[in-house]
């Protein structure tokens, strides 16, 4: 910690700083100065620092940035150009206001002083006037430029705040819908839940690969949570008579069934219409319009292959079909854990995507784990 070299320990000091007039920082070699600014500036209830050299005045304004600094420019070892350069080339301390303290009068050391950062300029010898004018100018200057900042961020906080608490009632009002599609089905109990949980989780593993580093970023890995539950969407314009039948679907009841992906991505697309920088959104058509698509080209409704599918959809598939099969409906039984990994594993290459598959494979355990843990 550097210390001041002189003394404010009077009894008028101590009423002075009380006053909170603002925290000033005064740089000269001649200790005559720093004490007339002692005078002039403790009695109108500034804190007032003294230095004898500009090197210790660095130290000083890093460790507790002032309010103002007086800077003299004639100085030994360090200009005072050279400190306030100093000053201005440190993020921490730019923005303190500098005012030159000189006898030099030439106009050019005067432009000298504003071209290396300072904001005003007070004559040797001092005007007491003058200088508690130019120092209250600039301290209260400084101080409504932090209440300014202050007021900002906090109102930051408020619309930042305000805009979440908007977002996160658009998805709980999609999630709803999306919801309300699942509940013809009665048999899938938590089934949008556990599908954005396993979905988040193959994302991740799939960032972790380090393949598509530049595409899945944790922005990236929010949407697919949110959005995966938008797969079938669709499912609303689905009839009872095909959502709810027990057995096995005719040819002409499964085409039927395939026009909720399709459904489902017209819908959101309208949606997007009045979105169109929603990347949740525009997610979500990708997932309800190819999370039914194959990795080999045998899906619906495209006929896409390979890196052709989203890769958002590639992932939702793995999950929905684990899900899907590990669950007990009306037209089958549940399936244990390890013959459903054997199933997906399976079709890797075929139905999903290798590499997803691979990941998959990897977070079997954590994938059983999470499903049980949700079963209800």
């Amino acid at each position: 910690m550097i210390t001041p070299m002189t003394a404010t320990g009077s009894p008028e000091a101590s009423l002075a700083r009380s006053a909170g007039g603002g925290s000033v920082i005064v740089v000269d070699d001649n200790p005559a100065n720093l004490k007339l600014m002692e005078e002039i500036l403790l009695p109108r209830g500034y804190q007032v620092s003294s230095f004898p050299r500009g090197r210790m005045a660095l130290i000083a304004a890093a460790q507790a940035p002032p309010d103002l600094i007086l800077l003299d420019i004639n100085m030994p070892e360090m200009d005072g150009y050279e400190v306030c350069q100093r000053l201005k080339s440190s993020p921490h301390l730019s923005d303190i206001p500098v005012i030159f303290l000189s006898a030099l009068t030439a106009l050019e050391d005067r432009l000298r002083g504003f071209r290396s950062g300072g904001v005003d300029y007070i004559s040797k010898p001092f005007q007491i006037e003058e200088v508690q004018a130019r120092v209250e100018t600039h301290v209260r200057l400084r101080q409504l430029k932090q209440e300014l900042e202050t007021d900002n961020d906090r109102l930051q906080g408020l619309v930042e705040a305000q805009v979440k608490k908007i977002a996160d009632a658009q998805l709980e009002t999609i999630f709803a819908i999306a919801r309300l599609a699942e509940a013809r089905d009665d048999e899938t109990g938590r089934h949008l839940e556990r599908i954005q949980t396993l979905s988040r989780l193959l994302a991740i593993g799939m960032r972790e690969t380090g393949k598509h580093k530049a595409v899945i970023d944790g922005s990236w890995i929010a949407n697919i949570f949110h959005a995966s539950p938008l797969h079938d969407i669709g499912k609303v314009a689905t009839p009872d008579r095909i959502l709810g039948k027990p057995g096995k679907l005719t040819p002409e009841e499964f085409g039927i069934m395939k026009t909720h992906a399709a459904v489902g991505a017209q819908t959101l697309r309208t949606v997007h219409e009045k979105y169109s920088d929603n990347e949740y959104i525009s997610m979500g058509i990708d997932i309800a319009q190819s999370h039914h698509e194959r990795w080999d080209g045998t899906g619906y409704p495209d006929g896409l292959s390979g890196a052709d599918i989203p890769l958002s959809a590639r992932i939702v598939a793995v999950a929905d079909v684990y899900d899907a099969i590990r669950s007990k409906r009306r037209y089958k039984p549940a399936v244990p854990h390890g013959e459903t990994c054997t199933i997906i594993l399976g079709e890797s290459g075929k139905h999903f995507d290798p590499d997803v598959a691979a990941v998959f494979s990897g977070l079997a355990n954590t994938f059983r784990d999470v499903w049980n843990t949700m079963d209800h």
